[in-house]
């Protein structure tokens, strides 16, 4: 018999007790379901996909077992395609993987790098462009087209007026057969870059001027090789001027270490060799139709990408950076992304192929990103420089065996090309080899090249300390 109060008394699931367990029940089914889903059902660690690549395709992939650690791939068994590449490009184009080829069914597998291509996209690329510009005046459409585009992305357009102010001379000495000088020229207000002044001993001028622009090197223009060149071509009759990249050298007085990898350091190395150039075309002294620029590494990124943007660099010497397929690696040469500029967009044999049809040799090795230079980055300058009938104005000159570097024999090549295009007298620095010699040009110490005095003392005092301070003055500017 039921008793009546079993109809009154409520069930156990209304009562405290029931609401804690249907609670419990919740969320376990909640936890299940989200254990569930699609996204984690298909998720699996990154060595395990690329074994099963391997496997399936009966491929070998190689790399690095740390870029691979603790990496998941989501929705990894639908990222399987029906050949390797396109599983490949699946698999670890969101993760910032990148794959090539490196034998018979053998890749190889590393981290993305925005700075490098391939040598074929290098190629491809520079097809590409080529078929942008059948005519001169397609090229020269192109060429301004870029020349905008590289002031404006450098922050430089507008550009900012000259500071009136003189250069900053110190400690002029007189070696065998030329001068240096150092000196200092204020590019922006409270901004100073330094460098070396190499001047003939003989003769009245006007002399013909060759810029030497700095690369990533720490030494900077204090370096051996820097000034070998210098005081050797001032033997042979140039006025050089040697100078440091931003936020290095003397600059490293104003600036830290670290500004010269930032965004930053792109626009003001540009606005400093612009500077650099006026100051050089007013001495009295120089021929300012004759002045050349030449540079290794960085410093051959400064040379071509000033003399795309500067009609007043009549020879241009680029060592060791013209590449179709590298981009720089650093912020200071690729943080603005003037190489997304134009149709297409551009590379650094495309900006320095702006050179044309004004004499240019180029000096590459097999020991860097410029081991394709003969092959495919040479071959398309012909083709620019034919767009004038002056194929035989760009030069390359190849160096199989040796590595990156602004060494002996890349500076002989560039002795010999510049006394051809400025006449200099080679002769007076030969030996009887028939090579340059360059012994009696001296190689002085840090301290004696110095504008500012070994701790700075003579910075002037108006000198911006900081790159936050810089970039406020810059855009008070504009």
């Amino acid at each position: 018999m039921t008793n009546k109060s079993d109809f009154l008394s409520p069930p156990l699931w209304k009562g405290v007790g029931g609401r804690l367990l249907c609670l419990f029940i919740a969320l376990f089914v909640a936890n299940l379901i989200s254990a569930q889903t699609v996204e984690e059902n298909f998720r699996k660690p990154l060595k395990e996909v690329l074994t099963q690549v391997e496997t399936r395709f009966h491929v070998k992939l190689n790399f690095d077992e740390k870029l691979v650690a603790d990496r998941p791939v989501n929705y990894a068994q639908w990222r399987f395609k029906d050949d390797v590449e396109a599983t490949l490009q699946a698999v670890l184009s969101p993760l910032d993987l990148v794959f090539s080829k490196s034998g018979e069914r053998t890749y190889k597998i590393e981290a993305f790098q925005y700075h490098r291509r391939s040598v074929e996209e290098g190629q491809k690329h520079l097809n590409r462009l080529l078929s942008l510009y059948p005519a001169l005046p397609d090229w020269l459409n192109r060429k301004a087209e870029l020349q905008q585009c590289f002031l404006s992305t450098l922050g430089l357009f507008p550009l900012p007026q000259k500071v009136n102010s003189s250069p900053i001379y110190a400690n002029k000495r007189e070696l065998d057969g030329y001068t240096a000088e150092n000196v200092s020229i204020e590019s922006f207000p409270g901004v100073f870059v330094s460098g070396t002044l190499y001047r003939p001993l003989k003769g009245k001028g006007p002399f013909p001027t060759v810029m030497v622009a700095q690369g990533h090197f720490e030494t900077q223009h204090y370096g051996e090789s820097s000034q070998l060149l210098s005081a050797t071509l001032a033997r042979m009759g140039a006025v050089v001027f040697s100078y440091d990249m931003f936020a290095k050298g003397e600059e490293s007085l104003q600036f830290a270490f670290e500004d010269h990898r930032t965004i930053l350091a792109p626009t003001m190395q540009t606005l400093n060799s612009i500077r650099i150039l006026d100051f050089l075309s007013a001495l009295p002294y120089v021929d300012s139709k004759r002045i050349g620029m030449t540079g290794a590494s960085g410093g051959g990124t400064q040379t071509f990408l000033m003399t795309a943007l500067d009609p007043r660099i009549a020879v241009s010497v680029p060592v060791v950076m013209v590449s179709s397929w590298f981009f720089g690696g650093c912020s200071c040469e690729s943080g603005m992304p003037i190489h997304s500029c134009g149709e297409w967009g551009t590379n650094n044999v495309e900006i320095a192929a702006m050179a044309a049809p004004r004499p240019m040799l180029v000096v590459s090795d097999g020991g860097d990103w410029t081991a394709n230079v003969p092959e495919i980055d040479f071959p398309y300058l012909k083709k620019v420089y034919t767009l004038f009938g002056k194929p035989e104005l760009v030069e390359n000159v190849h160096l199989e065996k040796e590595g990156h570097d602004y060494g002996p024999s890349k500076r002989q090549a560039v002795y010999e090309f510049l006394a051809r295009q400025f006449s200099l007298n080679i002769n007076m620095v030969k030996a009887a080899s028939g090579l340059v010699d360059e012994s009696r040009s001296t190689v002085e110490s840090k301290s004696a090249m110095l504008v500012f005095g070994e701790n700075g003392e003579r910075l002037p005092a108006h000198a911006i300390h900081g790159v936050e301070a810089l970039k406020a003055a810059l855009n008070a500017k504009k």
